[in-house]
């Protein structure tokens, strides 16, 4: 009977969201883990965590992701990758190189965020369609302000050095795993509003397609572990939220 993986993850089932970021380090570093909500049970198993009391040196979770390592749980998604990352081989050995890490991860949990609250600018609570008036408002400021703000820090980073490889230096961190998947999930959102912003980042645009060759990446996005991006997730396609096509004037 094969042995369960020491790593359980918990997220909802059906779509990347969140818990994508901690599975492309775990599929990066060919780490066994579990994803539980795909299991049979597991969503009810994620709920009753959930409804769990903690304690103060031992928290419940407030939402998914949260993993579980033998007695530890842990939530929030930075905080899960810092805490792998070390034990995977996905963080520089330094301290000073662990917390650059971090830092670009919370960065990039900001951009996240932003990049959901284009398309439910008002409440997680009521659907994009009751809110679709000020999603159009708060798409032109994405894409005109925040989106060119998050690439060229970004690539102000890896322009820092000719001898810089990645993020954190000469070797993969999580960090890069996560800037990857924000450039694939904005590529599917704002296919339009993306390709001129990337332009001017092209050293962003060079990382991502060096992350998508690596073997093990490679294997994941091919296999039916890697859920398609949909209407449903953080990263969502609404086409009259991207720029209009040339030659075709906004309404």
């Amino acid at each position: 009977m094969a042995q369960k993986p020491e790593y359980e993850l918990f997220y909802w089932p059906g779509i990347q969201g969140r818990g994508e970021f901690v599975r492309l380090a775990f599929e990066e570093a060919a780490a066994p883990y579990l994803d539980v909500a795909r299991e049979s049970g597991g969503v009810k198993a994620l709920e009753k965590l959930l409804r769990e009391r903690g304690t103060p040196v031992a928290p419940a979770p407030f939402a998914p992701p949260f993993l579980r390592h033998r007695k530890l749980m842990i939530a929030q998604t930075s905080a899960i990758l810092h805490y792998i990352g070390p034990r995977l081989g996905l963080v520089p050995a330094t301290e000073v190189g662990r917390f650059a890490a971090l830092q670009h991860q919370l960065t990039i949990a900001d951009w996240v965020a932003e990049s959901h609250d284009v398309h439910h600018p008002i409440g997680v609570s009521l659907y994009y369609e009751d809110q679709k008036q000020e999603a159009a408002r708060r798409s032109t400021d994405f894409r005109s302000g925040r989106l060119p703000k998050f690439l060229g820090y970004f690539e102000s980073v890896l322009s820092a050095s000719s001898r810089r490889s990645y993020l954190t230096g000469a070797r993969i961190s999580y960090a890069d795993l996560s800037l990857f998947q924000v450039v694939s999930g904005l590529r599917y959102a704002f296919p339009r509003a993306f390709a001129r912003a990337v332009r001017k980042a092209p050293r962003v645009s060079e990382l991502a397609e060096r992350v998508a060759e690596r073997p093990n990446i490679a294997a994941y996005l091919k296999s039916s572990r890697r859920l398609a991006f949909n209407e449903q997730g953080i990263f969502r396609n609404y086409p009259e939220l991207d720029e209009p096509a040339a030659g075709r004037k906004k309404r």
